[in-house]
């Protein structure tokens, strides 16, 4: 049988791939920052009356699900994988959805070995562009770890979208044959907003900027200061850097068509521009890097591990926190036990970034939250915090006042590093609490 053949075999209504779903099993969701499949979701939800005890795997879904919401719990049973949007935050806020803080790097590795309590998914969703003249279909945009779902999950479903799942280089491709039943739809991309840079962004990313140097490999993480940082300028004075990360965040691809990002010092897949999904947010980004050799997708078990990236020489990472307190213990999922993000590949790249050789690891945020209320960087973390960067991993910390250099630094050190770039509101007050903590 021909590829062709088989692709019209297993082409059914979303209503028919749905009925394999039984009572039971277990159906993942691969993130899709670009929208991910609309009608099998759909489908499935529209089953609602009929199934029980279905264990949904999610991770950070950007679309507003049926079993979001209350009232379907007993028929869904959600788990949120590593990160969450604000679609689910409700939902982990009451209590009605577990939370699963996995490492990107480590995606697969408890199914893998067989880890006590673990299954693989019985069932994987996902979407991809219809087939080449090969039989191969492209995840588009987004890989993630959707050759991991589609290897090990018993049965895979694709919704098969043809407007903007472009194909690249890497591993971004699954064959007709390893997918036992497509529906078609199509739907619009969902555009990544890109967020406005205010004075104190601004600000950090001009501290920011001077912490990266010509032929430095770097990666950002796609943070609401993170996807800024470009289109400040910040590296527009900087020659041959080279890109490695989890996202493509927007501007990127400027940096490459203006020979800013040419990859030629890299030593770790040298002249290559390595991630794990394109989040610019522009259909002519998306364009460029189709088919363009000098970009290449890999899962996020591979990009986002910390052994490679510390393959990377002189690597920088640029990522964002939520708070850090004086030893330098840097929390980006949580709000005391509220979760509000989640690691993503930040833990990966910011330790992978110290075992890097020359590598830097650079955290970004707001001297102050809440209106000015509130200090971000506290004397030590509110109860429930979950630590996403242990203090032995703290670098470069960067605030609106400056920058604070961590590493290598005793407590008494780090924490008068900390106060001098902490709002001027709250420096006293971090003083005295130092001052108990780490004096006599």
């Amino acid at each position: 049988m021909d590829w062709q053949e088989e692709y019209l075999r297993k082409l059914v209504t979303a209503e028919e791939a749905i009925s394999v779903v039984k009572s039971g099993d277990r159906v993942a969701f691969a993130l899709d920052t670009t929208g991910g499949p609309v009608a099998l979701p759909e489908a499935l939800g529209g089953r609602a009356d009929e199934l029980k005890d279905i264990e949904l795997h999610m991770c950070n879904p950007w679309v507003d699900y049926l079993w979001f919401h209350p009232g379907f719990e007993e028929v869904f049973k959600v788990t949120i994988l590593n990160f969450n949007h604000q679609s689910v935050r409700p939902m982990l806020d009451e209590k009605r959805a577990d939370y699963s803080p996995l490492l990107y790097g480590l995606w697969g590795k408890a199914e893998d070995e067989g880890r006590p309590g673990v299954k693989v998914p019985d069932v994987f969703i996902t979407e991809v562009s219809p087939p080449d003249k090969n039989g191969f279909c492209s995840f588009g945009p987004d890989l993630w770890s959707k050759k991991w779902y589609a290897k090990n999950a018993k049965i895979v479903l694709a919704e098969v979208e043809g407007s903007h799942h472009i194909r690249t280089y890497g591993e971004n491709y699954i064959h007709v044959s390893e997918i036992d039943y497509f529906t078609e739809h199509t739907h619009p991309i969902r555009q990544v907003i890109q967020p406005e840079a205010d004075e104190i962004i601004k600000t950090i990313g001009q501290y920011v900027g001077t912490l990266v140097r010509d032929g430095d490999t770097f990666g950002i993480g796609a943070g609401a200061i993170g996807r800024t940082l470009i289109a400040q300028g910040i590296f527009d004075d900087k020659h041959d850097l080279g890109y490695y990360a989890e996202n493509i965040v927007p501007g990127v691809v400027r940096l490459v068509k203006e020979g800013i990002v040419t990859g030629k010092r890299k030593n770790y897949y040298p002249g290559k521009v390595i991630c794990n999904n394109l989040y610019s947010g522009s259909m002519e980004d998306l364009y460029f890097v189709e088919n363009n050799p000098m970009f290449e997708l890999y899962s996020q078990q591979h990009v986002v591990n910390l052994v490679n990236v510390a393959k990377n020489d002189n690597f920088v990472a640029i990522n964002g926190a939520i708070s850090i307190d004086l030893l330098g213990q840097i929390a980006s999922e949580t709000m005391g036990l509220r979760v509000w993000g989640g690691p993503g590949g930040q833990p990966s790249l910011a330790m992978g970034a110290m075992f890097s050789k020359g590598g830097r690891s650079v955290m970004m945020l707001r001297s102050t939250a809440k209106g000015g209320s509130i200090s971000r960087i506290v004397p030590f973390l509110e109860p429930g915090t979950t630590v996403t960067i242990p203090k032995h991993f703290a670098d470069y910390i960067v605030t609106e006042y400056g920058i604070a250099s961590l590493l290598g630094k005793s407590q008494r050190q780090r924490a008068q590093e900390l106060i001098a770039i902490a709002h001027p509101d709250f420096r006293g007050e971090l003083k005295k609490q130092a001052q108990k903590l780490f004096w006599p």
